[in-house]
């Protein structure tokens, strides 16, 4: 007997919900494949069965019939449905491997460890999960209608928050060719014309094997000098501080300890600083270059920049 489904529906299991089918389903919102009002809450095995998707219920991982749930006895993999549907959506082309990889390292597999028991429970630390858990409701004695109510109300925070990681990650990809020609072009020091994300980029490139010590580009009206780290892991670190006598410095203070008339600001962790024109913020750059005593041509870098020279 032939069961017609339901297209673009997606079932899911009643009571309590978990970050886990939250995101499933966000998932599927996001890359069109499912309408939130075709989402089912059930366990009624009849309803299930008319339900293109089925997730986090039903004891069957299948990803050809769309069904991902991972709690039987015969899955021992790693996912939750959310980590299923992902690799589905890779699988099916829906998706490009580098946006699987973003969002998989970003969210899910913090969703996965969590719903599977993995969650390494750090003091202080909120993750996506409790957040989403957080929108369950307060009192346990709640009404399916409630419990209902709250499950979309997380969903439309779990759809938005995913869409707006996508489209910062798309554009973090779409500075790849601006990234890609400033590492080509300098050496001691990445120079942008324009406020762009380059972090990622710059060491999906390989760029832990690039000297750059700095960036300098626009922020806001002003411009900043920021230290590069020495790899993407450390990345709360950089190659090079800035000098120790500008930490913490603002405005006059760090105009009479630089030297320079366009001074505004260090961070007190010497990584950042933020100067009036592009010219204060190369000789900011200068100037840390000698006292850093950089080897090599660190010395010579402003002397270049002027003759405009490679960096």
């Amino acid at each position: 007997m032939n069961i017609q489904k339901i297209l673009r529906s997606c079932g899911i299991h009643d009571g309590t919900f978990h970050a886990d089918e939250v995101t499933a389903c966000a998932l599927l919102m996001l890359f069109n494949l499912i309408d939130e009002d075709k989402i089912f809450r059930t366990r009624d095995t009849t309803i299930l069965a008319t339900c293109e998707f089925v997730c986090d219920v039903g004891g069957l991982y299948d990803p050809e019939q769309k069904l991902f749930d991972h709690h039987q006895a015969d899955y021992q993999g790693p996912y939750s449905s959310a980590g299923m549907v992902l690799e589905y959506l890779l699988r099916k082309n829906i998706i490009q491997s580098n946006e699987y990889d973003f969002f998989n390292r970003s969210l899910v597999m913090g969703v996965d460890a969590h719903d599977n028991g993995r969650d390494p429970l750090i003091p202080g630390f909120c993750s996506f999960s409790h957040v989403v858990s957080n929108f369950t409701p307060i009192h346990y004695d709640c009404t399916p209608e409630e419990q209902d109510q709250a499950f979309h109300e997380a969903l439309k925070f779990a759809y938005h928050y995913l869409r707006r990681m996508l489209e910062r990650f798309r554009y973090v990809q779409s500075c790849r060719e601006t990234v890609s020609a400033c590492m080509a072009a300098y050496k001691n020091c990445l120079i942008f014309e324009k406020n762009i994300p380059w972090l990622d980029i710059f060491f999906e490139l390989d760029g832990e094997k690039h000297p750059a010590l700095f960036v300098i580009m626009p922020s806001g009206n002003h411009w900043k000098l920021r230290g590069i780290p020495p790899s993407y892991q450390n990345r709360m670190k950089v190659r090079l501080p800035l000098p120790i006598e500008w930490a913490g410095l603002l405005d006059e203070e760090l105009k009479r300890v630089s030297g320079i008339p366009g001074a505004i600001f260090c961070h007190k962790g010497r990584f950042i600083s933020v100067w009036e024109t592009r010219e204060d913020a190369f000789k900011a750059l200068e100037y840390t270059l000698k006292n850093g005593k950089v080897e090599g041509n660190g010395n010579n870098f402003w002397k270049d920049h002027q003759r405009g020279t490679s960096l």
